[in-house]
């Protein structure tokens, strides 16, 4: 809802899960301008799940593998033709690495809107979150990690006991809990994968190959359903809004606060996003939110953020992964 997913430009190695939100190209941030930081996340999780949201308007019509097939190839026509990215000089692993980013792009946003159309914004990104929060537990040598995890879980099993007692409107949808955790797995699958790409790939080109590749996968599930927007103005309006919405200023912002602050700094601002997105859910969709369900989200928060504090000096860790925002999408995710 990490997005998601999500995308303007290209990951760029985080650790922990700062990988929860988007990426930029370039290095860790300067930190000379944290509060401005501060803006630009908060305004690319608003831009992202506003998109989520707008994106559910073509579910009806689409269904969600339409919806994300309109969103990622919408998003790489852009990115096409703002990047050009020379390919004729690519090797096999070049290759290799942006095909895998493509496809990892394609599973995290399917899967996460398959989600959405099963469950509200703010409950599909959380569970999302355990993608990002699970790989850091995995790649990391400190074992609190496993413990930040652990309380992301407990977090997502109250958010499933609050709908199982009415606290969502009804019992969690199996099939929409099952398509958040694959998204999920195809998040933290993103971030290994972008970052790889990334480092291959300088520039925004290999993003740019990605989200086509990952566009191009998802035409045997979504063409169908994109193909009900032909000849409906406001409906090819509102697919090119998502894709901007959702994936192009998002991880533009992202990028310009990458600049501005610590990679700390950076993760402990995109663990809000939950909460944008449970905000998000309710204002913009009428979506039912409880205490319990916030003390849920919260929770998660904690953990995400917990995390991400740990993070030491950049340049004494490993890099390997990237910006997250794939999954709910994938540019960045988004996510």
């Amino acid at each position: 809802m990490t997005t998601t997913a999500t995308a303007g430009t290209s990951p760029v190695p985080l650790s922990a899960p700062a990988a929860a939100g988007g990426g930029g190209a370039g290095g860790a941030g300067t930190g000379r301008r944290p509060a401005a930081a501060m803006l630009l996340v908060l305004g690319s999780c608003t831009s992202l799940q506003a998109g989520a949201a707008l994106a559910m308007r073509l579910f009806p019509v689409t269904g969600a593998p339409g919806a994300t097939l309109l969103r990622l190839g919408l998003a790489a026509a852009v990115l096409l033709g703002v990047v050009r990215p020379r390919v004729r000089g690519w090797d096999t692993a070049q290759w290799r690495a942006v095909l895998l980013y493509g496809i990892s792009l394609a599973g995290t946003n399917g899967f996460f809107y398959a989600a959405l159309a099963r469950l509200p914004l703010g409950t599909a990104v959380t569970i999302q979150f355990l993608g990002p929060l699970t790989l850091a537990a995995v790649l990391s040598r400190r074992g609190r990690d496993v413990g930040w995890v652990l309380l992301a879980v407990t977090g997502v099993l109250t958010l499933g006991v609050a709908a199982s007692r009415g606290g969502a409107g009804g019992q969690l949808n199996d099939a929409g809990v099952a398509c958040a955790l694959i998204s999920a797995a195809f998040w933290a699958l993103y971030i290994v994968a972008g970052a790889r790409a990334s480092a291959a790939v300088p520039g925004r080109g290999g993003l740019a190959v990605a989200m086509t590749v990952g566009a191009v996968a998802l035409i045997p599930f979504g063409a169908r359903g994109a193909w009900q927007v032909a000849g409906r103005p406001h409906l090819l309006l509102i697919a090119l809004g998502t894709a901007l919405l959702a994936s192009v200023v998002p991880y533009t912002l992202e990028l310009a606060a990458m600049r501005r602050a610590p990679r700390r700094v950076f993760g402990i601002l995109l663990s809000l996003e939950p909460a944008v997105a449970t905000l998000a859910g309710w204002l913009l969709l009428g979506q039912r939110i409880t205490l319990v369900m916030v003390a849920a989200v919260a929770v998660v928060i904690c953990a995400s953020t917990g995390s991400a504090v740990g993070v030491s000096d950049p340049a004494a860790e490993p890099r390997p992964y990237a910006g997250q925002r794939a999954r709910q999408d994938a540019a960045g995710p988004p996510g």
